[in-house]
């Protein structure tokens, strides 16, 4: 389970989800309005983690583990998240086929040899982030990677794991935010610039590991900061809006609200699940 950090900060998650859409990023993290739904595809991801954090730990700790103890702690974490009901099957494939396929991508993984010299495994770091002025940010950037370890040479490296249903271009490696956190709280924190790779689980009939590098310098760091200074005026200035596209609103947990937003600024009220729940804008 990830530690929960009470000082108001930002992270990949918030200004990720501000950029794709301004709607979503206030029915969740102003409004809290409950996902009512979560999709396969999310329970896959986050159990597929789940079980690999707890592989992790028990390497870095120097204690045995097997694969079927790897794969029970892949299955509880599944069981758990879909015995309340909100899981929705993507795709048309019944859950059960989903649960399978995230099994072979963990099995695919431990395939791999195992990761040495592990310093971290989803722990949490905040660290500050300056904007291309050298002015620090108010608020700071919080982290959680998946995987820290040191090479041989000394130096750090970041392993990002993800699931998707595609292998990762050269482009999106070298244009997602999240190495740039990553790769600027550790040089804050540490005094270091850290290697980041994505290790990507690749969702295809033949499941596979890709790994990619995300190389990340200073001046990417600073733009960071500015874009967050971008996004933190934008959210004190209550600027929310819809940003429509089939792949932002087919598994949006927020239709019903999304679609009784009216634009109107001030007081307005969203109805949640129910006409009794209003909440303020």
């Amino acid at each position: 389970m990830r530690t929960v950090i009470a000082r108001p900060h930002w992270s990949y998650s918030s200004v990720s989800q501000y950029l794709k859409c301004p709607l979503q990023y206030y029915f969740e993290r102003v409004a809290k309005l409950p996902r009512k739904r979560v999709t396969d595809a999310q329970v896959l991801g986050s159990a597929v983690h789940s079980a690999l954090a707890a592989y992790h730990r028990k390497l870095q700790s120097g204690e045995p583990i097997s694969s079927e103890a790897v794969r029970h702690a892949y299955l509880d974490s599944w069981d758990g998240q879909v015995g309340d009901g909100r899981v929705v099957a993507s795709g048309g494939k019944p859950l059960g086929a989903s649960r399978d396929l995230g099994m072979a991508l963990v099995d695919i993984y431990l395939e791999q040899p195992p990761p040495r010299t592990i310093v971290a495994v989803e722990c949490p770091k905040m660290a500050p982030i300056a904007d291309s002025r050298g002015d620090y940010l108010e608020k700071p950037v919080m982290v959680v990677a998946d995987l820290v370890t040191r090479r041989e040479d000394g130096s750090l490296r970041i392993t990002e794991i993800k699931t998707s249903g595609r292998a990762y271009s050269e482009s999106e490696a070298a244009t997602s935010l999240q190495p740039t956190f990553y790769a600027n709280a550790y040089y804050e924190s540490a005094g270091e610039d850290p290697a980041v790779e994505f290790a990507v689980l690749v969702k295809t009939k033949v499941p596979r590991l890709q790994r990619i590098q995300a190389v990340r310098t200073t001046s990417d760091y600073r733009r960071l900061g500015d874009l967050i200074k971008v996004v933190e005026r934008a959210v004190d200035a209550e600027i929310f809006y819809p940003v429509e596209s089939p792949l932002n609103c087919s598994g949006c947990p927020f239709h019903r609200p999304c679609r009784e937003w009216t634009g109107r600024h001030g007081r307005t009220h969203v109805v949640a699940s129910r006409p009794e729940e209003l909440v303020a804008c």
